[in-house]
């Protein structure tokens, strides 16, 4: 896609924002819901988009630390 900015994967090594791009609103969700099963999570209730660009943006805080107690 020609109008798309790269995607720079960093290892997530501390509590902090992940970013999340995806196709649709619907995906960005369940993407953060995904993550909100297994770790502890500060999830976002509405995405962004970029004018002229592709798809949504969601902002969500994980920490990878802490596990979700599953009962």
């Amino acid at each position: 896609m020609p109008d798309t900015e790269p995607i720079n994967e960093l290892p997530l090594t501390e509590p902090g924002p992940v970013d999340v791009a995806a196709a649709d609103d619907r995906t960005a969700f369940a993407f953060q819901q995904a993550l909100a099963f297994r770790w502890a999570t500060v999830t976002a209730d509405r995405t962004t988009r970029d004018p002229g660009q592709p798809g949504v943006r969601l902002r969500c805080y994980l920490d990878l630390r802490q596990d979700v107690a599953v009962e």
